[in-house]
């Protein structure tokens, strides 16, 4: 059985390139943010957007994404409701998706709203990676072409550092991406001899 790490942190902390650095170990990454994507393109998760948030969030037949997301990061009653149309079908994926690493010693299940979604309760072991505000801003600003206040809005929408990181097991310091990854490197360490002691 796969021991499941849970990785977290706020918009902009650089759970990605993170993420992809543990893939490079050759430890499974599933990335529920990237999941979820795919999933809104499916004819039920639709359906369910469109009865929920009616047709101002469509254009030409097809989900408008930036209009959907002014809404939610807006409104914290409506981020709720797409959060429960869009989880159980992200638990459900990644069942699937964890049946098929079983081999794994390891697996990872990203999540920028690992703790909001409740999905922390199926890992064994959570790290969460923090990064100063300043620098997750200019970060998202760049990586979506978003504006101060939009990014802003995000990130008063998710947990704080300081809430996330009361309830990880470990906590990364992303300044420096080398040294971030390094700092995987002890965990890691730490994890496989909590495997082998358990």
């Amino acid at each position: 059985m796969s021991k499941i790490i849970g990785l977290t942190g706020g918009i902009g902390s650089g759970k990605t390139t993170l993420a992809t650095y543990m893939q490079s170990l050759g430890i499974p990454v599933f990335i529920a943010d990237e999941e979820a994507k795919k999933l809104m393109q499916s004819a039920e998760v639709l359906r369910k957007i469109q009865a929920v948030f009616g047709e101002v969030v469509f254009k030409n037949g097809q989900l408008n994404r930036q209009e959907l997301a002014s809404i939610v990061f807006a409104k914290p009653e409506k981020l709720n409701q797409l959060n429960g149309i869009i989880h159980p079908v992200v638990k459900k994926q990644f069942k699937i998706w964890l049946d098929q690493h079983q081999s794994a010693p390891f697996v990872v299940y990203e999540a920028a709203i690992l703790f909001e979604s409740g999905s922390y309760q199926n890992c064994d072991a959570i790290i969460t990676i923090t990064a100063p505000l300043e620098d997750r801003i200019v970060r998202v600003m760049q990586r979506d072409n978003s504006s101060r206040e939009q990014v802003l809005n995000r990130i008063n929408a998710q947990w704080t550092d300081a809430q996330r990181a009361a309830k990880s097991n470990f906590v990364i310091e992303n300044i420096e991406p080398k040294i971030a990854k390094l700092q995987f490197d002890e965990i890691l360490k730490i994890l496989k001899i909590q495997q082998n002691e358990g």
